[in-house]
């Protein structure tokens, strides 16, 4: 059987045995344009009146529309113009409008990225700002305590708003069970210190944060307790197939929009596993997903519950932009074939690194199958690079992932072995039994 896989810009195909396991989202066909879409859902909201409704009782102060950064590849040019036309058209001023980009810890983005993400349109029409998290002069304390008991800081345009409007993308998530809705706000729009607290190692190491489950997930309870100190006015949600086109829109108050996209999501893209396979090959889900090694870590981390103890995982990533950000690429260096001192060393007092959940959710990959069956492909990384991952490494030429990931996967799949694969990488994320909430 012959099966494409997202990778970069562009896909890789491979040849597989015929009864290898596919596992892949199953959404349905779009009923209509991104913009219809998105107005239907924004006119025919879930727990609240409309967006028009709700703007009419507006607070004195702007209207801060809050966005994803590049690493979400919500198709905003299909859908914002005529989402800012409903906005205008309830009375706001194109001067009052403020498109936040929520950029939690990640790099601010750059001027193409931006044309790209949101459209010349809106780029030259609308104030846009990237929300930069250790910044003291751009954040506003909110009043209450998280559910770790942690003081909340946010972007303080947010916070000062007259009228909050969040957006964001509803996929399985490796540590919050879904990403969307509340994470706008947190991780999204907070400070340090509060980036720090929720994804502070208790938190990581519990086995309920992890994909497809919100019940007693601790990262969930925190990013929604500080979502409640600073609630938006109204919520928008999207959902994406394959082709990066919407296919559903989920629109309204806070967590009853959020938890209808959670269903839908679970329902199409989080699939109970009946057998663990012995090999697993998994994409990490194309551009802008795996442009860096730091992303890529979802897909291998997001297909375990597919794979048995002890297998094989092939994982493999564009990393246009390299491992990640500087103090990522130092941390990895540091523990490179060092995990368990690692996760003994984020357990003592006082001990933190910005970037260091990724590598402790890295470790999940390592405690099932090891550095030695955790393989990584990059036709981007050297293989000096590769060797600091944690990884066993395999440089690739361009064009050429195709034949080591074939070659890895004939010498690993012995006779009468069993092989599962993610074409998407983790926006397929598998599920070891039936999830809750």
């Amino acid at each position: 059987m012959t099966t494409s896989f997202l990778h970069h810009t562009n896909e890789v195909i491979l040849d597989l045995p015929p009864h290898t396991q596919v596992y892949a989202p199953n959404y349905p066909v779009p009923d209509g344009s991104a913009a219809a879409l998105v107005l239907k859902a924004v006119r025919a909201p879930i727990g609240c009146p409309s967006l028009a409704a709700c703007l009419a009782t507006r607070r004195r102060g702007e209207v801060v529309i809050v966005v994803s950064d590049v690493t979400r590849p919500i198709s905003y040019a299909t859908f914002l113009p005529e989402l800012l036309g409903e906005v205008e058209a309830a009375g706001v001023a194109r001067s009052e409008v403020l498109l936040l980009i929520a950029t939690g810890m990640h790099r601010p983005g750059t001027p193409a990225e931006r044309r790209a993400m949101f459209g010349e349109h809106v780029v030259a029409r609308y104030r846009i700002e990237d929300h930069r998290a250790e910044d003291e002069s751009n954040l506003a304390a909110v009043p209450g305590r998280s559910t770790s008991g942690a003081a909340i800081r946010l972007n303080r345009r947010f916070v000062e708003a007259g009228f909050r409007l969040i957006t964001g993308l509803v996929e399985p998530h490796f540590m919050a069970g879904f990403s969307g809705g509340r994470k706008a706000i947190c991780p999204g729009l907070a400070s340090l210190d509060s980036v720090r607290n929720f994804h502070g190692p208790a938190f990581m190491a519990d086995p309920r944060s992890c994909n497809g489950n919100l019940a007693d997930n601790a990262l969930h309870a925190e990013s929604l307790s500080a979502a409640r100190l600073c609630p938006p006015d109204f919520t928008l949600n999207v959902v994406l197939d394959r082709s990066r086109r919407i296919v559903r829109a989920f629109a309204g108050e806070l967590e009853s929009a959020h938890a209808a996209a959670c269903d839908f999501v679970r329902d199409c893209a989080c699939p109970v596993v009946t057998q663990p396979a012995d090999v697993v090959v998994t994409s990490s889900g194309g551009y802008p997903l795996d442009g860096t090694f730091y992303q890529c870590v979802k897909g291998f981390v997001s297909c375990l519950p597919a794979l048995r103890p002890g297998g094989t995982l092939i994982a493999f990533g564009g990393c246009s932009e390299g491992v990640g950000g500087p103090e990522y690429h130092s941390l990895m260096r540091r523990w490179a074939g060092r995990w368990q001192d690692f996760l003994a060393d984020i357990r003592l007092p006082g001990v933190f690194t910005k970037d260091q959940w990724q590598l402790q959710m890295h470790t999940r990959a390592l405690e099932k199958v090891g550095v030695e069956n955790l393989h990584f492909v990059s036709d981007a990384l050297p293989a000096a690079t590769l060797a600091e991952l944690s990884v066993t490494g395999h440089p690739a030429a361009p064009g050429c992932i195709g034949e080591i990931l074939g070659e890895l996967v004939r010498r690993a799949l012995e006779p009468g072995g069993t092989l599962a694969v993610f074409p998407e990488g983790p926006y397929c994320a598998p599920l070891e039994k039936a999830p809750h909430g």
